[in-house]
């Protein structure tokens, strides 16, 4: 299986890197290969012009920006969802990423 790019994106980036370290943990107890990371919204923007990201999470905090992140990643057809505020307040890294998944398939 490829490597899969997963980018989450919240108002500073702090609070969801624990988050993606909790995802990175499940991945890998999975055996995938995933690059996961996290941008604060100002930097979003950058990062999906200049990587290839399979998916885009939005944390619970910016879904107010999700139509306009759906106008920019429509052409590339990378797929968006907003992150389950209740698996997003427990850092459930296991769920998020099963979120990811199903989002790729």
């Amino acid at each position: 299986m490829s490597k899969k790019t997963i980018m989450l994106v919240c108002s500073a980036g702090m609070s969801t890197s624990l988050l993606v370290t909790k995802m990175q943990k499940a991945a890998e107890e999975k055996g995938m290969d995933a690059d996961i990371f996290a941008v604060s919204a100002s930097e979003a923007d950058q990062q999906i012009e200049t990587k290839t990201v399979d998916v885009l999470l939005l944390g619970p905090q910016v879904r107010f920006m999700k139509a306009q992140f759906e106008k920019k990643l429509e052409p590339k057809g990378i797929p968006l969802a907003v992150i389950d505020m209740k698996d997003y307040g427990m850092m459930n890294g296991p769920k998020v990423l099963e979120q990811a998944e199903s989002l790729m398939k």
